[in-house]
C-alpha cells in the first residue's frame, strides 16, 4: 500500500508569501499576482504604512518583524522606503493600495491582478 503524500499549503507558508509579497510592493511599488492574494495583501500594505506614519520606534521594530530581504533592496532600506512613502500619505487616511484586476491567466483560468499604491 502507498500513500500519496498531498503539498497543503499551512499558515506558515501563507504567512510567509504575504511577509514577502508585503516586501515586493513596498520595494517595487507594485507586484502582479492572483486577485485573492491580492485582495489579501492589500490590507496588510496599508497597515505597515499606517505603522510607517506613527514613525515612532516601536513602529520601526514591527515594520522590520513584517517584512523580508529582498533582491533589490534589504530590510533597513525598506523600512527607509516605507518612511518616505509614509510622507507622502500625511493627508490620506487610508487606501494607500488598489488593486487592478487584469484578467485571467492562460493556463488554470486563475484571475489575476495588480497591487500597486496609490
Amino acid at each position: 500500500m502507498s500513500f500519496v503524500i498531498t503539498k497543503r499549503k499551512d499558515s506558515a507558508w501563507k504567512k510567509m508569501v504575504i511577509r514577502q509579497q508585503v516586501t515586493d510592493v513596498i520595494a517595487y511599488g507594485q507586484i502582479k499576482t492572483t486577485l485573492a492574494k491580492a485582495k489579501e495583501l492589500k490590507k496588510h500594505v496599508d497597515h505597515l504604512i499606517t505603522l510607517a506614519k506613527k514613525n515612532t520606534l516601536a513602529a520601526k521594530r514591527e515594520i522590520l518583524s513584517i517584512v523580508l530581504n529582498n533582491t533589490k533592496m534589504d530590510r533597513q532600506q525598506i523600512l527607509k522606503k516605507a518612511l518616505t512613502l509614509a510622507k507622502k500619505y500625511t493627508t490620506k487616511k487610508g487606501g494607500y493600495t488598489r488593486v487592478l484586476r487584469l484578467g485571467n491567466k492562460q493556463g488554470d483560468n486563475t484571475k489575476i491582478a495588480i497591487c500597486q499604491l496609490v
